[in-house]
């Protein structure tokens, strides 16, 4: 069977990361999600089945070297290199400054930064040659405001804007896109863990008064790979209901 295209998506077994596989899942693409458990892999392939899709899941722990080797060892081993790279998958160690710990700064900074530049820097190269590639890199709202508590976190998703900025420059020439996506505040299992009435005031803060949909995300990420977002490159697209205009 030919497919499209090959698409690779990081932290794809939950969240943002689900339904931006799963708005993939509904067309002709082979799918390559990550996650760092077998839990995450089975929810992945129960995603691609359900569908009627091809692709496979793959266990990647960013924060760890050797799991990126054997990731790039086993794409290149496969002919896995994808056209379309969503780098979504993240997490937090949040604290406020004053207490945040050496590891808590190192490995928000090593999963969201550095980790995306390796990935970037392994998988380019095919795309290179094709001459053409479609990046995402999710980035937050954050990022332009700032999160008391989240001085790690905010540092690594602006890095990621910067970087995507100029690798953007870079590459442009060879066809390959490079975008940022920051989101507000999104209904996912991490703001389920929100004390209701935190939730309730930040919405109210928000002009569309209410948090957003994981697929809303999905939809602008899918819409950065598609041939009408041919002409966008180096931008960072905020999707947050007006929370930070």
């Amino acid at each position: 069977m030919s497919f499209e295209k090959k698409v690779l998506i990081t932290g794809a077994s939950r969240g943002i990361g689900k339904a931006i596989l799963e708005s993939f899942a509904k067309q002709n693409f082979y799918l390559i999600g990550t996650a760092t458990s077998e839990n995450g892999i089975e929810s992945i392939q129960e995603v691609i089945s359900s569908n009627n899709s091809s692709g496979e899941g793959i266990v990647l722990d960013l924060n760890n070297d050797e799991s990126l080797e054997r990731f790039f060892s086993y794409l290149k081993e496969k002919d896995l290199y994808p056209d379309v790279l969503i780098n979504n998958a993240g997490f937090t160690k949040d604290n406020i400054f004053l207490r945040m710990k050496d590891d808590e700064w190192n490995d928000v900074l090593n999963v969201h930064l550095n980790a995306q530049f390796k990935i970037i820097k392994n998988l380019i190269k095919p795309m290179l040659k094709k001459k053409f590639g479609r990046i995402i890199n999710l980035s937050s709202a954050a990022a332009a405001i700032g999160n008391k508590g989240q001085a790690n976190y905010v540092a690594a998703k602006s890095g990621i804007e910067a970087m995507s900025k100029t690798l953007a420059r870079e590459f442009g020439l060879k066809n390959i896109t490079i975008n940022c996506v920051a989101p507000g505040f999104i209904d996912t299992d991490m703001t389920d863990n929100l004390d209701q009435d935190y939730k309730n005031l930040v919405a109210s803060q928000i002009p569309l008064q209410r948090f957003g949909k994981a697929e809303e995300v999905a939809d602008l990420v899918k819409f950065l790979t598609s041939n009408e977002a041919d002409y966008i490159t180096g931008q960072t697209i905020h999707i947050n209901g007006g929370l930070f205009m």
